[in-house]
């Protein structure tokens, strides 16, 4: 309460009806009344002893915007409105007859005591203004003083981005007293409407989900020295923003492209294992005889590693603004399996096309995967045994003079040493042949005028009809290239949607 002392060295508030708000601001705060270094002090009479009260001061902040969250410096910034609330009962003067509120600027608040709020997770801030239009002044006849700072802070909010781009963020705004502890000083948020946001706000990348305020303490001790020197709890408040990351643009750029270039390394699947693939020039030059090998090796790879450099290419792009952190983001799995089917297309390529160029057909038990894959994977050496072991049983022993006969599992050649290529062109099937038996000449005496080039061939009809010998067939490298093509072109989809599956059940359900 102010005190009207009527003497040369503390002016009177006899006539404060009649002054003007400067003059009446000068004589409230004059040094014979006014102390702005001393806090409010007010007391509690009816505890005993008397108790002396802590000042209370209410806070309300209204946003005018959010800037977009800075993923690389992990920061915010924020405009905002901060109003500060106290009740000051020496510059009350009510008693004096006068009634109306007294409005200023920066120049007021400088003569007044203020509460020394910072905020305790910002970067930079302008709290409490440098401009005196940035400041406004409230004094009531009760002595009610009200503080509206305008502001502009920037704010350190830590991120999560394991689940990028369909990640959503907390951003907290912390404020803390200073130089008072709960003793003398404790912050309140406003009974009605403490946090507001500008309806007319809105965030490019971020959708504002919710937000809800706090109000807590804060332990300042030896070990803990966030507020200087003093030891003690501090009051402080805190509000928290809940936004979610908008993924339409992640969507349109990056997630069906990518599908869009998985899809194109597909289409090697369709194409003859021979035939060159598309290539996509840079530049023009001569081709010269020397860079004949060059080339073909070139287009051997050119399908795959034209997508696979597309693609990383995009999933870069997206990742150049987020911070380099240890763990494994959702964005990172999907770069991996698509990166993963892109990589997988070029080596059956590569597969496909080995085999087409080989020159022997293969001989097989049955025509299914399991005996077309382990034959193909088969080494040369080991499959000339398994095609030996095979004939054995379908062929009685020879003699030495039988070696050089060509054997199912040789290419057929013409009479002047040529590939038949029409042998390679079709599959073969051998029936069940009979069991045919070859002797020596001179271990047969009926055999001893011939020479011992001759032989003497001998069908045992009663054992065909015992033992049957398994039927095998031959399949020319162009078949089984042309076979994995077409088990190629399912599995490869198939196995796409069902990483899809997998990749947006987590993302949405877990």
């Amino acid at each position: 309460m102010a005190v009207d002392v009527d003497d040369d060295e503390c002016p009177s508030l006899a006539n404060a009806s009649t002054l003007q708000q400067t003059q009446l601001i000068q004589r409230l705060t004059h040094v014979c009344r006014y102390d702005r270094l001393e806090r409010p002090i007010d007391y509690n009479y009816t505890a005993q002893p008397v108790k002396r009260l802590p000042i209370v001061v209410k806070t309300r902040i209204y946003v005018y915007f959010l800037q977009n969250l800075n993923s690389d410096l992990l920061q915010f910034k924020m405009h905002a409105l901060l109003q500060l609330s106290f009740q000051d009962k020496r510059l009350a003067y009510k008693e004096f007859n006068r009634y109306d509120n007294i409005l200023g600027q920066k120049h007021i608040s400088e003569r007044l005591w203020l509460p020394h709020i910072f905020f305790s997770n910002e970067r930079e801030s302008s709290i409490l203004g440098t401009d005196e239009k940035d400041v406004l002044t409230s004094l009531s006849p009760e002595g009610n003083v009200i503080i509206s700072t305008r502001m502009q802070a920037t704010l350190y909010c830590w991120m999560n981005f394991q689940k990028f781009p369909f990640d959503q963020q907390f951003c907290s705004t912390v404020l803390e007293s200073w130089m008072y502890n709960t003793s003398d000083l404790v912050l309140e948020w406003e009974d009605h409407m403490p946090i507001s946001f500008d309806p007319e706000m809105r965030l490019t990348e971020y959708n504002m989900a919710k937000f809800w305020h706090n109000t807590t303490l804060v332990v300042s001790d030896i070990e803990n020295l966030r507020h200087g020197a003093f030891v003690g709890n501090y009051s402080s408040l805190s509000f928290t923003v809940n936004l979610k990351r908008e993924i339409g643009f992640y969507l349109l750029d990056y997630y069906l492209p990518s599908m869009m270039i998985v899809a194109i390394s597909w289409v090697s699947f369709w194409l003859q294992a021979d035939a060159s693939p598309p290539r996509i020039m840079l530049g023009k030059r001569t081709r010269t005889r020397e860079d004949t090998d060059y080339n073909h090796l070139l287009n051997f790879f050119k399908p795959g590693t034209s997508t696979m450099l597309s693609f990383i290419t995009l999933s870069s792009s997206q990742s150049k603004t987020l911070p380099k952190v240890s763990y494994i983001k959702v964005s990172e799995v999907w770069f991996l399996g698509c990166t993963f089917f892109i990589f997988g297309s070029l080596v059956e390529f590569a597969f496909v096309n080995t085999i087409w160029r080989r020159k022997e057909n293969i001989e097989l038990k049955k025509v299914n995967s399991k005996y077309i894959i382990k034959s193909t994977l088969t080494p040369r050496p080991s499959r000339r045994q398994i095609g030996g072991s095979l004939s054995n049983e379908s062929r009685a022993r020879s003699c030495s003079s039988l070696d050089n006969i060509v054997s199912s599992t040789e290419s057929v050649r013409n009479g002047n040493g040529t590939v038949n290529q029409g042998f390679n062109n079709y599959l073969t099937v051998h029936p069940n042949l009979p069991i045919i038996k070859t002797e020596c000449a001179d271990t047969v005496s009926i055999c001893s005028g011939r020479t011992s080039n001759d032989h003497i061939v001998d069908i045992d009809k009663d054992k065909e009809k015992k033992d049957t010998p398994p039927t095998f067939t031959t399949m020319t490298p162009q078949e089984i290239a042309m076979w994995i093509d077409r088990r190629s072109r399912l599995l490869f989809p198939c196995m796409f949607l069902a990483f899809n599956a997998l990749y947006w059940t987590f993302v949405y359900v877990l």
